[in-house]
């Protein structure tokens, strides 16, 4: 699986993105949840997760900004 393009989190509208936000929050910490309890199947996810958020952070820092 390759990891998302930022070009992705553009296209969001600003209330799809703090939606995406929160989801990819809740899924990290699920996945901490799962490898505390040995459950994690998939380790590989943590990266692409981290990642999509940073995509994610970026895009809404940008727009902050240029709303200025």
């Amino acid at each position: 699986m390759a990891l998302p393009k930022i070009a992705d989190a553009r296209e969001l509208k600003d209330e799809e993105l703090s939606d995406q936000i929160l989801a990819v929050k809740k899924e990290l910490f699920q996945l901490r949840m799962q490898q505390g309890t040995r459950q994690l199947d998939k380790p590989h996810q943590f990266k692409h997760l981290k990642h999509r958020l940073a995509q994610l952070l970026t895009v809404e820092r940008e727009r902050q900004l240029k709303g200025e």
